[in-house]
């Protein structure tokens, strides 16, 4: 009984849980979107921000199919081609947004080594070109996993799902290169480039507080931990004996980490956007700006309603004295 308990509690902890990021992916994804593209210089750091937004922003956008698909008892009602499409979207954010973490810290450790070099190279037009590979490169390593997703027929609904529910050759494959390529490797750049930062920052004496320090720790550690449990758990599965309480232990721990690694789309904005000085400036200055005009015409407003009352009141005024 216990363990059919904690399958119901972690189905219900998984709707709530993407329910959650869809909103705060959205909305916070959504304002970087807006002022990146909007309110901010073209830059190389506004570019690379607004290329991560994206794809946190579609791969949340994309969650309420997921919870549909929850919701109805892991029935699929959006038909087949829907079904590809969102794993590929899924995929393809995910990578996409792995890569484009991995390509942020090797640009920031390069600006903070070669500062000189930077200022002749380090060009929007290339920094676009990184970004068109960075996509295109998502897209393909994101194939596979959309063309092999088995949907069976069931009245006028669809299971829709990852194959690999069976460990079969092509599905072990599978987890193995994405722990590689999308977990492994990412982190080993990630932790090199802000060691190294770190290291250039401390011998240098060019911070004169311990953010710099506390946003390194953070984005190390948000990665680690958004990630790894959600690799640690598909490998798991797949040399996991055919024992039914392990089997329900792993399938909890699955739920867990994967919304782990949903949530890393909510994260990011945090880490890489409202940490930033340049971002933090413009978007309160643009809050205080759409305040004061706000204001402003609610003044204006309050000042014409009361020149027509005064109007009306001395109109009213002579005709009583009429």
């Amino acid at each position: 009984m216990s363990s059919y308990y904690s399958v119901y509690v972690s189905y219900i902890f998984h709707m709530v849980a993407l329910s959650l990021i869809f909103l705060l992916g959205t909305i916070g994804n959504g304002l970087v979107i807006w002022f990146a593209a909007f309110r901010m210089k073209k830059t190389v750091n506004s570019i690379w921000l607004l290329s991560l937004a994206v794809a946190d922003f579609t791969f949340s956008l994309f969650l309420p199919l997921t919870i549909t698909y929850l919701a109805l008892n892991y029935r699929w009602p959006f038909g087949t081609f829907m079904c590809h499409l969102n794993h590929l979207v899924l995929f393809i954010n995910l990578s996409a947004s792995v890569l484009q973490l991995t390509v942020i810290s090797i640009d920031r450790c390069i600006a903070t080594v070669f500062p000189v070099w930077c200022q002749n190279h380090r060009t929007v037009r290339l920094t676009v070109k990184v970004v068109v590979a960075v996509w295109i490169l998502s897209l393909i390593f994101s194939i596979p996993y959309s063309i092999d997703t088995n949907s069976a027929g069931l009245t006028s609904l669809l299971i829709c799902y990852i194959p690999g529910s069976g460990a079969s050759f092509v599905y072990k494959g599978q987890v193995i290169v994405r722990f590689i390529g999308f977990f492994l490797i990412p982190f080993l750049i990630i932790l090199s480039c802000y060691t190294v930062i770190f290291w250039r920052i401390h011998r240098n004496r060019i911070a004169t507080s311990t953010k710099p320090f506390k946003v390194i720790a953070a984005v190390i550690s948000s990665f680690f931990i958004c990630w790894f449990p959600y690799h640690l758990f598909s490998i798991w599965m797949l040399v996991a004996p055919n024992d039914f309480e392990l089997l329900v232990k792993l399938h909890v721990g699955t739920v867990i980490s994967t919304c782990l690694a949903y949530a890393n789309s909510c994260v990011n904005p945090v880490l890489y956007v409202f940490m930033g000085r340049d971002f933090k400036e413009t978007f309160w200055r643009s809050i205080q700006s759409t305040l004061e005009k706000a204001f402003s015409e609610e003044v204006n407003q309050v000042k014409t309603n009361r020149n027509v009352g005064d109007y009306t009141s001395s109109a009213t005024c002579a005709i009583s004295q009429l």
